[in-house]
């Protein structure tokens, strides 16, 4: 019997001497606190689990038979053990290939133009931003002009008719043209026309330096400077190398384009053979217009270039600068040459009837015979002012530089 006490009493010393450990819940709780590493690969990546885990049952334990002895006061205690502390590194998140990922909508900007499409919804509902001109909203200054397009109206395969009211002569030293013009074209292609131009001058005289000098000095400019244009016709092309368009009013587009023309065709002209001047008969003095002679009809050439400004479709205003060349050799006055003066002069002398001279076809010497019944002025002393002009006949070319101002009218 002494024995088995002795053993009992070993057996109770060493199990009150040896380590405690912490109980199996706890270890358990722990446990789930502790981030889970997940496997390489895919395949072996765990779900998390629950947020509130059901608690694990205790093991029940055995009761005891007899009370353990006290331990000894001099046993040391043992600290606790100190909870597991994470050590393992943040697992990097891998996104599954078969995963849908979220991505934010993108940020359309204030200034950003609505759709071109109309296929696509537009990007605003608000009426002011929808509102464009040509797919550049009007709200944004910044955006409204800065944009390259075709043009909005084409020119290919139109009729145009333009009317110039107004043609003035701008290099009027010897002398002064306002007239009225009328220019018809058709467009071949978008940037090349075909064009019919006729002009009819209602003002044509020398400049007024001119007639100053032939009134104080009995001087005068010679033919190939003074030479006037009475009308002209000719046929040409029309070119627009460049085009573009502006805005005004805010909303509005015009388009404008740079026209370069030439031609070539024929016109009439004429040259002063004496100025206005007083005739005194009888007590009474008169004046007497001034008498222009015919020189017959020039070559015509012309160049110019101007802008042509479109509103809309079919309106058009045009302004223009041409120089309209053409010969200026005076061989005739009225038809008649210079022998056909001489034979003139030579009856005017001994009072002869001019028409029992031998003259040219085209000399209209009637122009140089009678009496004006209302200034009582004898054309017969003009006869010697004609033979001066055809006396020394030239071969010079006038350039004559005018201003053409009007509006057409595309169909």
């Amino acid at each position: 019997m002494r024995p088995i006490l002795s053993l009992a009493l070993l057996v109770a010393t060493a199990a009150q001497s040896a380590p405690r450990f912490p109980e199996p819940g706890w270890v358990l709780a722990q446990l789930e606190e502790s981030p889970s590493v997940p496997g390489p690969g895919a395949e072996t990546s765990v779900p998390p689990p629950p947020e509130h885990p059901a608690p694990k049952p205790e093991r029940p334990r055995a009761p005891m038979s007899r009370p353990a002895p006290a331990a000894p006061a001099e046993a040391a205690v043992e600290p606790a053990l100190a909870p597991m502390e994470d050590t393992a590194p943040v697992p990097e998140v891998v996104e599954l290939p078969g995963r849908a990922q979220e991505v934010a909508a993108p940020v359309t900007p204030d200034d950003a133009p609505l759709m071109a499409s109309s296929d696509e919804a537009p990007r605003t509902t608000d009426a002011r931003q929808q509102e464009l001109v040509n797919g550049a909203p009007l709200y944004n200054p910044n955006v409204s002009l800065h944009i390259v397009q075709k043009k909005r109206f084409a020119d290919e395969s139109k009729h145009e008719l333009a009317l110039y009211p107004a043609v003035i002569q701008v290099n009027g030293k010897y002398t002064n043209h306002a007239g009225t013009a009328l220019h018809y074209s058709y467009h071949l292609q978008e940037n090349f026309a075909v064009q019919v131009t006729g002009q009819y001058n209602w003002h044509t005289n020398e400049s007024d330096f001119n007639l100053e000098l032939i009134d104080k000095v009995r001087e005068q400019a010679q033919a190939a400077s003074s030479l006037l244009l009475v009308w002209g016709a000719q046929a040409g092309v029309e070119v627009t190398p460049l085009y573009g368009k502006f805005a005004f009013l805010d909303d509005k587009l015009a388009q404008f384009s740079l026209v370069l023309s030439g031609g070539a065709g024929v016109g009439s002209t004429r040259h002063l053979i004496r100025p206005e001047v007083s005739n005194e008969v009888e007590g009474r003095r008169y004046t007497v217009p001034a008498r222009f002679g015919d020189t017959g009809t020039k070559f015509l050439g012309s160049v110019g270039g101007g802008f042509r400004l479109q509103f809309g479709e079919s309106y058009a205003l045009r302004l223009e600068v041409r120089d309209l060349i053409y010969t200026a050799r005076v061989d005739k006055v009225d038809g008649c040459n210079l022998a056909d003066f001489e034979k003139l002069e030579a009856a005017r002398t001994s009072g002869q009837d001019f028409g029992t001279l031998q003259l040219s076809g085209s000399c209209k010497y009637q122009k140089f015979d009678g009496v004006d019944p209302k200034t009582k002025k004898n054309y017969r002393e003009d006869i010697i002012l004609g033979r001066d002009l055809v006396a020394e006949p030239s071969s010079d070319v006038l350039n004559n530089i005018s201003f053409y101002a009007g509006f057409s009218f595309l169909f």
